[in-house]
């Protein structure tokens, strides 16, 4: 009888995330249909004009498309190189000391500090060191929030990796210890092979991360409806530009905001669901 309640419980839960899951794509697409109908869906999603004038309204995407996935693939692209190495140093070559407790409690400890606190810092710090090296005028623009998206995801990225490459079995390194390898032919033989999969999903959920932050990317970006044409550019992302524009919105312009939100949710679960395709021929 309890197995059987137990059971009724877990069927409900799951049912109660699908319905939830659904009220949220379907209110998504009745508050963008009236964008949808007036601009069309390609049209929409194509143009980078962002005009709110009464009487000659016109509202496309495209800016904050450009600027979503450019933020979001370059900070990916600062993340790799320092999340890597931090995982493998954690996970393999001092797991289990007091160097990597620390490491690793501090991880924990970046990964729970508000956005708010990294777009502070990015503003105070790091932008006016972009502009003493001569790489914006100003410090805003793709360049700088993307640093500090990186900054943001690389606790997630590194913590994931690092706990799938101490997932490793013991008797595989062992044994290519046997044959001879070094600790560097092992990672490169042992480890990355059989963890590979994980840690590509550990940069997957990086990603999705990195395209929904909204605050820390607000405060640095710029928030300028132009479409970017280079990393120094100021823009905005599809996150930023509804935090910016949603309170005062109303008419077609919310209506365009909610198919924004739309676009966003639907790009997250394209390349989640691209990353688990690819997971799946890794594994």
């Amino acid at each position: 009888m309890r197995d059987f309640i137990f059971k009724r419980l877990l069927f409900l839960c799951s049912l109660l995330v699908l319905l939830i899951c659904g009220g949220m794509v379907f209110s998504l697409i009745n508050g963008a249909i009236p964008a949808f109908e007036t601009f069309g869906f390609f049209s929409f999603i194509s143009s980078p004009e962002w005009d709110p004038t009464a009487g000659s309204e016109h509202y496309g995407a495209l800016s904050f498309i450009v600027g979503t996935v450019m933020t979001s693939f370059l900070a990916l692209l600062i993340c790799i190189p320092f999340s890597l190495p931090v995982a493998l140093f954690t996970g393999e070559y001092f797991r289990g000391t007091r160097a990597a407790t620390i490491i690793g409690s501090i991880i924990d400890l970046l990964a729970g500090i508000p956005s708010i606190v990294y777009g502070l810092w990015g503003f105070y710090t790091l932008r006016p060191i972009l502009i003493d090296m001569n790489l914006s005028e100003q410090g805003f623009g793709i360049l700088t929030s993307s640093i500090v998206l990186a900054i943001m995801i690389i606790p997630y990225a590194a913590s994931l990796s690092s706990e799938f490459i101490s997932m490793v079995p013991k008797e595989l390194k062992e044994g290519a210890y046997s044959l001879g390898g070094t600790r560097l032919d092992v990672v490169r033989r042992v480890i990355f092979p059989v963890s590979g999969s994980g840690i590509f999903a550990s940069y997957i959920l990086a990603l999705g991360r990195a395209l929904g932050e909204t605050m820390a990317v607000t405060m640095l970006i710029g928030n300028t409806n132009n479409l970017p044409h280079s990393l120094t550019a100021t823009g905005n992302t599809m996150a930023s530009v509804i935090a910016n524009q949603f309170g005062e919105a109303d008419g077609l312009k919310l209506s365009s905001l909610i198919a924004i939100g739309l676009l966003l949710f639907l790009i997250t679960a394209v390349i989640n669901f691209i990353g688990k395709m690819i997971m799946k021929k890794l594994s």
